[in-house]
This record gives structure tokens, C-alpha cells and sequence, in this order.
């Protein structure tokens, strides 16, 4: 048996890099910092058709696989893209799997044909958060993606909601976050009224949760590979003593190390992804191993790309630093490696589960 990408989904994966290749390159980046996703990118993205990746034909989407989301959050990743696509992932799933015939109606055409922005919250230091069913009151952490965004997704007493942004009662706090690829808030809600997915059902918490964590991986693992791609050409560009450093031992060694490292976490992805699809009881774990091992994986690649540049990789000029800080900030979105690895041995009887 053959498992890796179709000529469909490679064709969609080089579509992808091609645009972004024609639109995002060193300084094209740095003028976006701290910016919403510019609306002739966004457009774009969306006749591509990729804000409804996954979302079924009946609501004019694509209904594609979780692979071929994989693909996307991928590409995504290795352009440090400021296209706000988790958050429309999350939803997009919890509603096509928990939600109501009406909120189905009510979201997923408008995620597909982009009026629809999506900030997203993790459920980690949510608890502030309470929900009666109908309103949501209290502070949040930390919420990505919240520049242009139209509706918030929360998560609060075990429910996964969605607040209008055009609500009154909103507070936006705007912080500073060392990646300023995506813009970071903290976001207080005075009895603000919510829409609730699934009824409470926690289910529809625990897919949004898989999913985004599985995307925030794909988009690390692109960052990574990026990482690794520039160190490996600046390593056969660089020469020191009449030859390139390519060529010394220790380079090659530390490589072949990013080489090694890689490769596991591309199956693990692409076979997470699969489960969404053929297996989906056992998507959520197999999500939070890939978000666990890729994450620390992209932290050794960025340390190490940066060591082989030299000097020239901490300064401005080459932009390293972007990708390294979309990889640090991806390590604790949606929960950290650790509280990441606690869920997995939950959801395998390892220790007792507990309602966090």
C-alpha cells in the first residue's frame, strides 16, 4: 500500500506555494507585522477555495480530507502566511459534527466565502469564562487572530461558543506577542450573547481542539522544513577555508539530525489526518501526539538552522527569526507539549481523565 499525497493534493500543495511565493517573500513579510491579513491575499485564498477546505458542497465548500488541510496549514507555515485559517478549521468541524441544521446554515457558508473571519481561544485559562447557555461572561487568555476577525470562538464550562464580534459588551485588550505574524488579544465578555455548538455536547470542545492542534502542527512543520531548507543552502552558499561549510563534518551531521527528525513527523501528521476521515475515534489522540512531537522537533530544527547561519541568522536581515517565533508560539497555542502528552495518556486510560 502506497500512503502519502495524490497527484491532486500535490497539485494543490504547489498551487499553494507558487502564489505564496510570488506574494510573500522576505520584505513583503515584514510589512505585514502586526497587520490583519491584507484583503487581496484573503480574496485570494478564498477563490482558491481553502478557507472551505473541509466544509461540505451543500454549503459551498470543497469537502476535502483532513489531508488535504494538512497540505494547506503546511504551506501556510512555511510562508509565515497571516491567513487566520485555525480558527475557521475549529469550527468548522465542531459544527459540521455537533452543530444543528441551523448553525450549520448559519456558519459554514460564510466560513467558505470568507466574510467570515475566525479569532480563536484554547481552553487552557478559560475557566474565567462562564456560560449560562445563552451569554458569556468573563475575562480570556490568550485569543489569535483577533484583527479583522468578525466572530470569537470560546470555550467556557466545558461548551464551545461563538460570539458575534458586532455584540456589545466586547472588551479588547491587544498584547504584544514576540510572533507578529498573527495579532494576540485578551478578550472580555460582559454578558455577551453566545451561540452554543452541539448543545454543550463536550464532544464538540474536544474536535475543536484536535483539529486546531493538528493544523498548529502542520503549519510548524512547515515552518520547520523551511528552517531546514535555508540552512541546508546557506550551508552550500557559505564557504570558509576555500570550501563550502556544507562540506565540514559537523554541518553535514547536524542536517542529516534535521533530516532525521523530520521525516517521523510527516507521518505522524499525514497519519493523524487520515484518522479524521477513516478512524474517528481515535483522531484526538493521534492529533495530540503529532502537536507534541512536532512541536518540540520544530524548537531542535529553528535552534539549529539558526546555528548554522552564524551570526547572520539572529539579525534582521535574513528574517530566520519570524519562522522561529511562529514555531515557539505554535509550541503553547492550544496547549503545550506537556499538557498535550497529559491528554493523550487520558484519553488511553493511562491516568485518571479529568474535565479541565
Amino acid at each position: 500500500m502506497h500512503f502519502g499525497l495524490s497527484e491532486e493534493q500535490i497539485l494543490l500543495k504547489d498551487t499553494i506555494r507558487r502564489y505564496f511565493s510570488d506574494r510573500l517573500d522576505i520584505d513583503a513579510i515584514k510589512a505585514l507585522l502586526n497587520a490583519p491579513c491584507p484583503d487581496d491575499i484573503w480574496q485570494s485564498v478564498v477563490e482558491m477555495g481553502l478557507t472551505g477546505v473541509i466544509v461540505p458542497e451543500e454549503y459551498a465548500g470543497s469537502n476535502l480530507s483532513m489531508l488535504d488541510t494538512m497540505v494547506v496549514a503546511e504551506a501556510l507555515g512555511e510562508f509565515v502566511a497571516p491567513v487566520p485559517m485555525i480558527g475557521a478549521l475549529m469550527i468548522t468541524a465542531a459544527v459540521r459534527m455537533h452543530g444543528d441544521e441551523n448553525q450549520r446554515e448559519r456558519y459554514l457558508p460564510g466560513i467558505t466565502s470568507g466574510s467570515m473571519r475566525i479569532a480563536y481561544g484554547g481552553k487552557q485559562g478559560h475557566r474565567a469564562l462562564s456560560c449560562d447557555g445563552e451569554r458569556v461572561t468573563g475575562r480570556s487568555s490568550v485569543v489569535v487572530d483577533v484583527e479583522g476577525a468578525t466572530h470569537f470562538l470560546m470555550m467556557a464550562d466545558e461548551r464551545l461558543l461563538v460570539v458575534d464580534g458586532s455584540e456589545s459588551g466586547i472588551e479588547i485588550e491587544k498584547l504584544n506577542n514576540v510572533d507578529r505574524t498573527r495579532s494576540f488579544a485578551i478578550v472580555s465578555f460582559d454578558g455577551v450573547a453566545c451561540d452554543v455548538i452541539g448543545q454543550g455536547n463536550v464532544s464538540a470542545v474536544q474536535i475543536a481542539l484536535a483539529v486546531g492542534r493538528l493544523s498548529l502542527a502542520a503549519d510548524t512543520f512547515g515552518a520547520a522544513e523551511k528552517m531546514y531548507e535555508d540552512a541546508k543552502r546557506y550551508s552550500l552558499e557559505r564557504y570558509q577555508f576555500d570550501r563550502p561549510i556544507g562540506s565540514f563534518q559537523s554541518i553535514k551531521h547536524q542536517l542529516s539530525d534535521m533530516v532525521s527528525d523530520l521525516e517521523p513527523c510527516r507521518s505522524l501528521l499525514w497519519y493523524a489526518a487520515h484518522t479524521y476521515d477513516a478512524d474517528p475515534d481515535e483522531f484526538e489522540l493521534h492529533s495530540c501526539l503529532a502537536k507534541s512531537l512536532v512541536t518540540d522537533v520544530g524548537k531542535r530544527i529553528a535552534k539549529t538552522s539558526l546555528e548554522i547561519h552564524g551570526g547572520m541568522g539572529y539579525t534582521e536581515l535574513l528574517g530566520l527569526h519570524l519562522w522561529f517565533k511562529r514555531i515557539e508560539t505554535n509550541r503553547q497555542l492550544l496547549g503545550g507539549p506537556e499538557s498535550i502528552r497529559t491528554r493523550a495518556a487520558e484519553i488511553q486510560g493511562f491516568i485518571n481523565q479529568e474535565v479541565s
